[in-house]
């Protein structure tokens, strides 16, 4: 057996061009097929990590999945707001141990501001519960502080002391700058791996001072009320975009839940965030299952140009086969030996395809947090350990084929010049 591994071996190299172009297809089919499967990890990971230890997510009634894309993702828009009064009536229940409220809307070159309380720096968690640690400063105390996510202060070039200017709505139209009322960076966050980090996090005074001359999502013409003076003005919030509650007890989720969501002030929905994340796998699944599809087509092309490269070369060694024959060799081994080829390419291409992932894994971190997605993991999981034993054991049963017609080839076929 293994001096049939060594002539299969010794038959590739003499045929490495040929059988080098088709590696590379097989190379490329399994990196494919390995990324896709990664990504999809990573993107179930990123958002499943994104918040944790939060029992229920309330904002104004829509759809679970649209309610915890826009508070907890920073993804899309709310339909509508939530009353600051209706707020404060649920937040007294008895069963709820902390709230945090979140008012959503404005930007900052682009990134997301969120407007919420101190709870938020105390109670908000993510991954395996992990808390919101601060790289350097401390939580905004003053009215104008301003505390940035990792992936903004890194981007932008923020320190501690930097004045920003944040943008009315997602800073697609010109003058909708609050220029008149600089926010002062106090704080910055150490990366999460999350939305968080993509965040520029605010007082909800905050927010209320900066539109107080501001109607209908427009400044007022002519009118004008100085950072200097806002804090004479009353600046408790109107509205919220929505806001997460923690129990202090599971058992009492389901009641709570049914409670918001009969709710008589005004139409309210509160969710569980982890049902609404299966509610959004179970939405993308067809997504997942298409890229898998195009992952495993691109795999069989490459399969296909194996075969096709071992059966091309197959009338070039019909004299190699008979001289093996002739040598001693039986159909069996002539079989043997054409399975060992092809099993030989497809390990390589595994084995490459998978250290081509894991260089992308190393490599791509920071492009994968800028989308909010987890790191591609560098330990290979189970799941992608039957993947490559798949393409392992499909691109042996590829060479049967060329192995079949090498075993009928007859000894005299081999040595009989054509004319």
């Amino acid at each position: 057996m293994s001096a049939l591994w060594r002539l299969a071996l010794a038959s590739a190299w003499n045929r490495r061009l040929s059988l080098g172009l088709t590696l590379l297809a097989v190379v490329l089919a399994s990196t494919l097929l390995l990324s896709v499967e990664r990504i999809r990890q990573a993107a179930r990971d990123g958002f499943a990590q994104s918040v944790s230890g939060t029992d229920l997510v309330v904002g104004a009634r829509t759809s679970p999945v649209q309610l915890v894309l826009y508070s907890v993702f920073r993804l899309g828009e709310a339909t509508n707001n939530l009353s600051w009064d209706s707020y404060q009536k649920i937040a007294v229940d008895p069963a709820i141990a902390w709230s945090v409220p979140l008012a959503l809307g404005d930007s900052h070159r682009g990134y997301p501001v969120l407007g919420t309380t101190p709870a938020y720096f105390e109670h908000y968690r993510y991954g395996d519960r992990q808390p919101l640690r601060l790289a350097a400063g401390q939580v905004f105390a003053g009215l104008f502080d301003a505390v940035l996510g990792a992936e903004v202060a890194q981007r932008l070039g923020y320190r501690i002391g930097d004045q920003i200017t944040l943008t009315h709505g997602d800073g697609g139209l010109a003058g909708m700058d609050h220029d008149d009322k600089p926010f002062t960076v106090v704080g910055i966050l150490a990366p999460t791996g999350t939305p968080v980090d993509r965040t520029v996090h605010v007082g909800l005074a905050a927010i209320e001072a900066i539109h107080l001359d501001w109607v209908g999502g427009a400044p007022l013409p002519g009118f004008s009320i100085g950072a200097e003076v806002v804090q004479k003005f009353d600046l408790t919030p109107k509205s919220i975009t929505a806001f997460l509650v923690g129990l202090h007890q599971r058992v009492e989720v389901f009641r709570l839940q049914r409670k918001i969501n009969g709710f008589a002030g005004e139409p309210l929905l509160a969710v569980l965030p982890g049902v609404a994340l299966d509610q959004l796998w179970q939405t993308v699944a067809v997504v997942e299952q298409a890229l898998q599809a195009v992952s495993w087509l691109v795999l069989a092309v490459g399969l296909a140009g194996l075969m096709a490269t071992m059966l091309a070369g197959l009338n070039e060694r019909r004299r190699e086969m008979a001289i093996l024959r002739s040598l001693g060799a039986g159909p069996r081994h002539l079989l043997a030996l054409l399975l060992f080829e092809s099993a030989i390419v497809s390990l390589l291409g595994a084995l490459l395809g998978l250290a081509l992932v894991s260089l992308l894994a190393l490599a791509g971190d920071g492009l994968f947090s800028r989308f909010g997605l987890a790191a591609l993991p560098l330990a290979l999981s189970a799941r992608e350990m039957q993947l490559l034993g798949l393409v392992l054991v499909c691109g042996t049963l590829v060479g049967l084929l060329p192995a079949w017609r090498a075993y009928r080839l007859s000894l005299a076929d081999g040595l009989t010049p054509r004319s």
